[in-house]
């Protein structure tokens, strides 16, 4: 029997049938909303409890990190905020770098749908927003209705399974990064405080570091994780929000290769040959420590065919899957209800965002993809006709964890509880509505096509 059959037939060990199921929830795509879900209703039901007062004093306990004369204090809440949020935006930046790179934004053509349907979802929601709230201090929260979360979204569309095409999610995800793009663009513009030029500075400095490592080849993330560090400090310190430095940490990540295709297989494959040489008599002593050198040879190889890019998004989506949105979440998402929710949602603010989210959304995403096709510059994916876009509008309203972040940036204590609260509701509305909607599409008409 071949080793390779060996290892197939190997039954399992006791700990991997007890740890087995939690590997398969970690890494089923839904798995990931379903816990931001949780941490949703943890907080809700903790900030509605006799307890709601331990709530607001947990995320309020200050955090100080110091070395030597430099001391950093923050309540835990702005750690979560303005640290944890950095690292998501990191990994929102190396999906973008790859998407352009390689992915569905790398060509014109194949980017100009999902693009012109992005513009829309935003356009659309903050011009809603505004009818309700222009010339009002609250106009300033037109960011937070073009928002999408990605994970609820597409865990929503994941739950669907086979009743939707899988070009649809592929669609979804290259909208949802070009919303992410245009959100780190608004929040860089729109929600910046008074700059401080010397802090804006040293983080120029970090920031040219950081593209000096990649010109010159340096692949460590070691060093990566240092100057993003210290580009995060400094904008920190300048005014610019501190999670633009995840973004511009992760555009400085090298995304090419050491070894091409055609020289990594015949690398590989001397070794392989080597590793499968007879044994020369009198060298039984030497051969593991032979063949271990040709397995370490091996190991670098494969290290040098793959990118750091490609290392580094897969190793970090778990971290921002299953503790920084969770954790956001349980901080963030503890509204107080109480009894006068009906009236909080009837507010100018509310009606902004809810209107925006689950309308403008719907609306903004349908029209611009449909003026993109007309216009002959796109065409729809194979497998989807005009019902999935609309539906796939709906599950774009469901902005959450990105739309709350904004809020957060953009309103000050009583107006934020309200546009929490309408986003809890635009969010919950989206979703239920965008996959009962989508459940029931059912093929592609030729005259949809």
């Amino acid at each position: 029997m071949k080793a390779a059959d060996r290892i197939q037939e190997t039954k399992p060990r006791p700990i991997e049938k007890v740890i087995g199921p939690f590997q398969h929830f970690f890494h089923t795509e839904a798995s990931g909303g379903l816990l931001l879900l949780g941490c949703t209703i943890v907080a809700l039901v903790w900030a509605n409890s006799p307890w709601a007062e331990s709530y607001e004093n947990l995320w309020e306990t200050p955090f100080t990190v110091a070395l030597g004369p430099f001391e950093l204090s923050k309540p835990l809440l702005l750690w979560i905020n303005d640290g944890l949020m950095a690292v998501f935006f990191f990994v929102v930046g190396l999906e973008i770098k790859r998407e352009i790179l390689v992915g569905e934004l790398s060509s014109l053509r194949q980017a100009l749908l999902p693009i012109f349907a992005a513009v829309g979802g935003m356009v659309v929601p903050a011009a809603i927003y505004l009818a309700f709230n222009a010339g009002t201090p609250a106009a300033a929260g037109w960011g937070t209705p073009m928002a999408t979360d990605i994970a609820f979204a597409l865990g929503v569309l994941s739950l669907l399974g086979s009743r939707v095409p899988a070009s649809l999610k592929v669609f979804l995800t290259a909208v949802a990064i070009v919303d992410d793009l245009g959100a780190v663009l608004v929040i860089a513009l729109f929600y910046t405080a008074d700059l401080s030029w010397i802090s804006l500075g040293v983080g120029g400095v970090f920031l040219i570091l950081l593209i000096a490592a990649n010109v010159t080849g340096i692949r460590s993330p070691i060093v990566y994780l240092i100057l993003g560090a210290g580009l995060w400090v400094a904008l920190l310190k300048s005014g610019v929000h501190a999670t633009i430095a995840g973004v511009l940490s992760a555009m400085c990540i090298p995304a090419k290769t050491l070894l091409d295709e055609e020289d990594f297989l015949s690398v590989t494959r001397r070794l392989l040959d080597e590793f499968g040489n007879p044994v020369e008599p009198g060298a039984i002593n030497l051969e593991s420590a032979r063949k271990l050198s040709i397995v370490r040879a091996l190991d670098k190889a494969c290290e040098f065919v793959e990118t750091p890019l490609q290392r580094l998004e897969p190793a970090m989506h778990p971290w921002m899957a299953f503790f920084i949105m969770p954790v956001f979440a349980l901080a963030n998402a503890g509204v107080r209800l109480g009894a006068n929710v009906t009236e909080v949602l009837l507010e100018p603010v509310a009606l902004g965002i809810v209107a925006g989210l689950v309308a403008g959304k719907q609306v903004g995403l349908t029209l611009f993809s449909w003026a993109s096709v007309r216009l002959g510059l796109a065409s729809l994916p194979s497998g989807v006709g005009w019902k999935h876009i609309y539906g796939a509008g709906w599950l774009a309203g469901i902005g959450f964890t990105m739309s709350i972040f904004i809020a957060t940036l953009a309103f000050e204590s009583d107006s934020l509880q309200s546009a929490k609260t309408a986003i809890l509701a635009a969010s919950l509305l989206a979703g239920v509505g965008g996959s009962l909607y989508l459940s029931r599409v059912r093929g592609v008409p030729e005259e949809s096509k």
